[in-house]
């Protein structure tokens, strides 16, 4: 069959319809990551963590509590997708390919002490759930290279499928063995290679609205890719995904549907870590935004600041502001704005509101300069 041919403005419509990010809100949290598929956990603080942002900028009525009470009810989980991250729990069986293969020995972070494992674990399954904090407190601290033994093995075990996150507290985890944490109506088998390779495309299809075989196993390890590359002909050929070219770009691109027809645009203030801007590759051959995360960047190379967040207007990336919220002050300080060549006049006007709504959700004010 010929693939569809697909123009520029039209690809950028299914890369963000269902995104949830111009055609209407998703009514729930869990409706969200579920939309998503995950969510990106991460640690930064100079606004409201990423994961919050991001379900909260598709979520009317979001507060930070709402993903952890999730968590506490069973719904989602954490783990490791590209990323540390939200999952639904319903996706539970297709994280065990990536135990599976860590358990047996593949390359993590960290080598393996077993006696220190067995400790960490043998505690836990005595005790119940346990921190890191409840284990002996190094004299010294540093970044997660220099993490000591105890929290090394409860990192370890939560990548190998021993353990959970049951919950966290502040932002601690408190890890549990893995039996008493996943609920007993979960599918927790093993799914074989096909069954894996054509979840990784549907999932992504269905966040994504059209991608190519890169984005597909974007940072996936190599067992994923292979999975996917495989799962692929047969998608194809029964019809439940189809195959297209984008004007202007090399290569194929998959997708299941043509996109609705456009809505009226909004103004939205993307995390760094977003679904919809991860993939910087993506955004740049897609929109034509040319976007980097500068908090890893000496100061000096900066060009738009420390934790710049994208502005999508419509299916546009218009500009790029950097805020940080003054806890002390409850203020809410843009430090910095840049807006991209053609940013349209009405895109502008309507950042003060944006500001405003985003202020409120740091728990603090807004007051134009």
């Amino acid at each position: 069959m010929k693939p569809d041919l697909i123009s520029l403005n039209e690809a950028r419509r299914m890369a963000l319809s269902p995104q949830g990010l111009f055609l209407g809100a998703a009514n729930s949290a869990l409706a969200t990551v579920r939309k998503l598929g995950y969510v990106q956990i991460d640690t930064i603080s100079v606004i409201e963590r990423a994961h919050h942002h991001t379900v909260w900028t598709r979520t009317p009525g979001y507060t930070p509590g709402d993903l952890e009470q999730l968590v506490r009810s069973k719904k989602i989980f954490e783990y490791w997708w590209h990323a540390a991250a939200y999952l639904p729990i319903e996706d539970f069986r297709f994280s065990l390919p990536r135990k599976k293969a860590l358990a047996a020995g593949e390359a993590h972070w960290f080598k393996k002490d077993k006696k220190i494992m067995r400790f960490v674990f043998d505690r836990i399954k005595a005790e119940g759930p346990l921190k890191s904090s409840d284990f002996e407190t190094p004299k010294k601290s540093g970044p997660w290279w220099g993490w000591k033994p105890a929290k090394q093995a409860l990192e370890q075990l939560f990548q190998d499928g021993k353990l959970m996150i049951a919950r966290r507290e502040g932002f601690q985890k408190v890890y549990d063995l893995a039996e008493r944490v996943l609920p007993a109506t979960v599918d927790a088998s093993m799914p074989t290679e096909q069954e894996f390779g054509e979840f990784l495309v549907g999932r992504t299809i269905r966040a994504h609205g059209i991608v190519n075989e890169r984005e597909l196993g974007y940072l996936q390890r190599p067992m994923a890719r292979a999975a996917i590359k495989k799962a692929l002909p047969a998608l194809i050929e029964s019809g439940d995904i189809r195959e297209g070219r984008i004007h202007s770009l090399p290569g194929k691109y998959f997708f299941k549907k043509r996109p609705p027809k456009p809505a009226a645009p909004r103004l939205s203030l993307l995390s760094p870590f977003d679904n919809a801007v991860i993939q910087r590759r993506r955004l740049k051959e897609l929109f034509g935004f040319d976007y980097q995360i500068e908090c890893y960047v000496p100061k000096p190379k900066r060009n738009y600041g420390y934790f710049c967040l994208p502005i999508l207007w419509g299916d546009r990336f218009v500009g790029r502001l950097d805020p940080k919220a003054d806890r002390k002050s409850k203020q809410l300080l843009v430090q910095s704005l840049h807006w991209e060549k053609g940013a349209p006049a009405v895109a502008r006007a309507a950042l003060p509101k944006a500001l405003e709504r985003f202020a409120a959700f740091n728990g603090c004010q807004y007051h134009p300069v």
